[in-house]
């Protein structure tokens, strides 16, 4: 397995090293959510998963085997399911951190001791 294979999996790994770190600058505690991140995600990301599945299936799309890792799921690179798991993560905690620089946030759903009395957030 060369370099090439892991191309998917290190445009995954860049969405989420580049918005992990907004959950600690913003205080933000989506992650600590467990139950509203799931509710968000999990009912779209298992819709696009049965289209993607549909799509590839009926020859509309493939995935180059040169470009993804061996495992599948249902004929579908690991790496695919993965995406409808972390960018809708990375989207999330980009609007949540958008939210807390405008002050457009409930202090309840901020860690608490990331808040600043003196500007509210």
């Amino acid at each position: 397995m060369g370099p090439r294979h892991w191309a998917y999996v290190a445009m995954l790994a860049f969405c989420l090293f580049g918005t992990l770190p907004l959950q600690a600058a913003f205080g933000l505690r989506v992650l600590q959510q467990v139950r509203r991140l799931c509710l968000a995600i999990l009912p779209v990301a298992a819709v696009f998963v049965l289209w993607d599945l549909a799509a590839a299936h009926a020859g509309q799309w493939r995935f180059d085997p040169a470009q993804t890792l061996p495992p599948r799921l249902a004929g579908l690179p690991l790496e695919e399911v993965g995406f409808f798991l972390v960018i809708p993560l990375a989207g999330i905690l980009c609007y949540e951190a958008v939210k807390v620089v405008r002050g457009h946030v409930d202090p309840e759903r901020l860690d608490p001791e990331r808040l600043d009395p003196e500007q509210g957030r």
